[in-house]
């Protein structure tokens, strides 16, 4: 992203923060953020809070009313996370595209108990202050953990014996892991080589995968393996623009490419990733995060402030665009009841 682009960008965030109330009248942007507005690297700040996203659409948006949520029974939801503090936009696709209820005063990332699919029954929000909230299906919270107050969680990610990870984007430990045993207690810090992470995910055999950027604002995935305590850096047998999600697909290892809005599939050796397949979206402008489900990858769009829906692995034009309330979206996942 050039210089241009930066300032362009910058500016656009200064009108998001003065943007009032988004869908529920206690879900607003950060105040005051036009007086802290910077660049550090090419992670964005806005009064303090870094963005995920790579090139956010922060027009000035209107207020909404609140949506009433629908408690008819569903079997799938998808959820639409949007800037911190706000909300999330609640979604049942496919059986619709319209949204059918918000969550309130939460913004950032999501993940769920499968390493891909639909989650069964919970899921979580990391909300980018200290806090990370879990949810039953469709948006009943029943525990939420938490980091030292001067820390920012970025990204989370479960294994299958349930472990949950939180990636730290800026503060106190940023680009480490922290490490939630069964999801509970205090959590454990892992030092990366990272100076701020932006997506994780576990693969089969547990071994923890999540990229960022490192203190020379350049890409880089590493791995945690399972039962060590020490980071290896991957190296990737192509060039990965800018942070994306990072999720095991029941095959590959998938890492997103913001600027190239184009997820790349690996097999891992070692410390090498080998790229096996390319899929590409038309029509998405910034999938700040994906998530895999059953033939379809969903994308919480930054750029065009939407969601969208898209075939995995054929990619191409989305099959889908979700209509609702939108604030710069940040994070997507996608549960089962």
């Amino acid at each position: 992203m050039n210089t241009t682009s930066l300032v362009k960008y910058a500016g656009a965030l200064v009108a998001l923060a003065i943007c009032s109330a988004c869908a529920g009248g206690s879900a607003v942007a950060p105040s005051n953020a036009a007086l802290n507005n910077r660049y550090i690297g090419r992670t964005l700040f806005v009064n303090r809070m870094p963005v995920t996203a790579a090139r956010p659409n922060l027009s000035p948006l209107p207020r909404y009313a609140t949506i009433v949520p629908d408690r008819r029974v569903k079997k799938h939801f998808e959820y639409i996370i949007n800037f911190y503090g706000t909300y999330a936009s609640i979604f049942d696709y496919p059986k619709s595209d319209k949204q059918i209820g918000t969550i309130n005063n939460v913004g950032g990332q999501g993940c769920t108990n499968v390493l891909y699919g639909y989650g069964k029954k919970t899921f979580w929000i990391v909300a980018a202050y200290n806090q990370i909230t879990e949810y039953t299906v469709p948006q009943t919270p029943i525990k939420t953990l938490s980091v030292p107050s001067s820390s920012m969680p970025s990204s989370c990610a479960m294994d299958t014996s349930g472990d949950l990870a939180v990636g730290i984007l800026n503060g106190s430990g940023a680009g480490d892991i922290v490490i939630f045993k069964n999801a509970s207690g205090s959590g454990t810090f892992m030092a990366t080589p990272l100076a701020r992470e932006y997506f994780d995910g576990y693969d089969n055999q547990g071994n923890l995968f999540f990229d960022g950027f490192t203190s020379g604002s350049a890409f880089q995935l590493d791995e945690l393996p399972k039962g060590s305590s020490k980071v290896q850096t991957i190296t990737t047998s192509n060039t990965v623009q800018f942070p994306g999600s990072v999720q095991w697909d029941g095959t590959y290892l998938t890492v997103f490419d913001q600027l190239a809005n184009k997820m790349y599939q690996y097999t891992i050796s070692g410390t090498k990733a080998t790229l096996k397949g390319t899929v590409s979206f038309s029509g998405s402008n910034d999938c700040a995060q994906t998530w895999i489900a059953k033939g379809v990858v969903y994308c919480g769009d930054a750029g065009n402030d939407n969601g969208e829906v898209f075939k995995y692995p054929a990619g191409g034009s989305p099959t889908a665009v979700f209509t609702g309330n939108f604030d710069t979206p940040l994070g997507t996942v996608a549960a089962e009841k």
